[in-house]
């Protein structure tokens, strides 16, 4: 502020215009859940899909195809949603170490919302999604979208509902990075393996 003076009281003539379009198209709500779930899988996220009843069943199932020796749950995880998962669940302590996460074969999460136009999830460490670090350490993590009203069409529709105060986490697909040569490698700053689950 003090390095730009004073200013004026009026707001500036030549003002940010804000009148941009919010959305591409029309579309209805499940154009943008089928659209979301292209973009997703487009990024190389395995996408599920599944009504609130079968959840539980589905999310055992991908735990154990993947032989998951141990499961992090942040605090405020729906109880029901582990509830068939026969691998020990593992509380994320806020002592616990990059080494100790390092060691935890999977984490699931709940989100902030989802964006169908870019096939972002957005995160926002709210108590089902817990701290940004337990998504970033487990090689594979399990996210769970609620549909229809986690999902928005376009990031300005998201912006509005998401709190800039929070520590937004944004992920388009499982982490990924190319060399020089566009030789493309999974897993160096994040989980190697992205599975989002829809579930009605």
């Amino acid at each position: 502020r003090r390095a730009v003076g004073e200013q004026p009281s009026e707001p500036y003539e030549n003002a940010v215009q804000r009148d941009y379009l919010e959305q591409h198209g029309a579309g209805t709500t499940a154009e943008h859940i089928d659209l979301l779930a292209e973009n997703l899988a487009e990024y190389r996220a395995l996408v599920h899909r599944t009504q609130k009843a079968g959840l539980p069943a589905l999310i055992a199932r991908l735990l154990a195809e993947r032989g998951t020796s141990s499961v992090l749950a942040p605090a405020g995880l729906p109880e029901e949603w582990l509830a068939a998962v026969a691998a020990p669940l593992v509380a994320d302590g806020p002592d616990s170490t990059p080494h100790e996460l390092d060691e935890v074969s999977a984490v699931v999460t709940g989100c902030a919302l989802a964006i169908a136009e870019t096939g972002t999830i957005v995160l926002d460490g709210s108590p089902d999604q817990g701290r940004r670090r337990i998504t970033l350490i487990p090689d594979h993590h399990i996210c769970v979208v609620r549909v229809p009203e986690q999902v928005v069409a376009s990031v300005p529709q998201a912006l509005p509902r998401l709190d800039p105060r929070k520590p937004l986490t944004w992920i388009s697909g499982p982490s990924a990075t190319s060399d020089i040569e566009l030789d493309r490698v999974e897993g160096v700053h994040g989980p190697r393996t992205l599975q989002v689950i829809l579930v009605e």
